[in-house]
């Protein structure tokens, strides 16, 4: 077994956003659900804007986690295309599993159309600073970061070469 072509880290493989938001609506559904039963049953009185906080609350998440995983992708601007669909159509149907579980609209549950707001542009930020950091790194993996001045005097000595033959 080759032990230097496996990726050890959850990090260093560029998931699919599609999946990422599925799972993500998946544990929307459990917990809404989980929360219904419990409500139910009486062990707990659970307040009725619950379902919108936790739609928001795995928006956060997959924001923050589809931000990181962003930076192992290959092609940067498919896996945003990707990754912005997903995160959309995450908000619109936890938005719809919130409305219908909670018998709110986002209007009658508070703040909560604010928070959405902001969590999308966070989520947009969060994409940004992404992409600006792997930009950062793979400049200073270049040899030229390595040495600036060595690469500059050869340049300079190129040019001096080439005039002196003219």
């Amino acid at each position: 077994m080759n032990t230097t072509d496996q990726k050890t880290s959850v990090f260093d493989r560029a998931y699919d956003p599609v999946i990422q938001a599925a799972i993500t609506f998946g544990a929307v559904i459990l917990f809404v659900l989980s929360a219904k039963l419990i409500n139910l049953t009486g062990l707990m009185d659970i307040p009725q804007r619950f379902p919108w906080m936790t739609a928001a609350s795995f928006m956060l998440l997959f924001a923050m986690g589809n931000s990181v995983f962003s930076l192992a992708s290959e092609n940067m601007l498919k896996y945003w295309g990707r990754s912005i669909y997903s995160y959309l159509g995450l908000a619109v149907l936890s938005g719809v599993v919130a409305y219908f579980s909670s018998s709110m609209s986002i209007d009658e549950a508070g703040s909560y159309r604010w928070i959405y707001l902001v969590l999308t542009v966070g989520y947009l930020v969060f994409l940004g600073m992404m992409a600006f950091m792997r930009q950062i790194v793979e400049f200073a993996q270049k040899e030229e970061w390595n040495h600036p001045r060595i690469r500059r005097n050869q340049k300079k000595r190129g040019r001096d070469k080439d005039n002196g033959k003219r």
